[in-house]
């Protein structure tokens, strides 16, 4: 559409973009996207760490809110059963490496617009503010 601005057609310009807009219009002073494609974003304890990831066509967005809980059967179950039912867009994994528990929303580059990344951002910083101490506290 002519009405619309032109899109930068790299992601990472383009989520670099999203994230100054996003600061912008909320009066905070972010850091830019870094030339590796990760940003940050904090909402009370939860930080969000955002990674352009263009050679798999997607966008990551993780924000850690248990380091190393201990998990049982039935704790994980809840985790399985929290993510299917309070997190909305996200869903809680656990780093392969660290064996932290995150939670993450993966998103497709593809036609990926400022909408979508603001409604995506503000969904995964409110639901880890919400469920970093809860779990950090049930799961040590």
């Amino acid at each position: 559409m002519a009405d619309e601005p032109e899109r930068p057609q790299d992601p990472r310009a383009r989520v670099a973009e999203f994230l100054a807009r996003f600061g912008r219009e909320r009066n905070l002073n972010l850091p830019p996207l870094a030339d590796d494609g990760v940003g940050m974003i904090q909402r009370g304890t939860a930080v969000v760490t955002i990674h352009v990831l263009p050679e798999k066509g997607v966008l990551l967005l993780l924000s850690c809110v248990a380091k190393q809980p201990k998990i049982d059967e039935a704790k994980a179950r809840r985790l399985l059963a929290l993510s299917f039912t309070e997190t909305g867009d996200a869903a809680f994994a656990l780093h392969p490496q660290t064996g932290d528990l995150y939670l993450r929303i993966l998103r497709g580059l593809d036609n990926l617009d400022y909408e979508e990344f603001e409604d995506i951002v503000h969904s995964i910083a409110k639901t880890a503010d919400y469920w970093d101490d809860k779990l950090t506290a049930e799961l040590a």
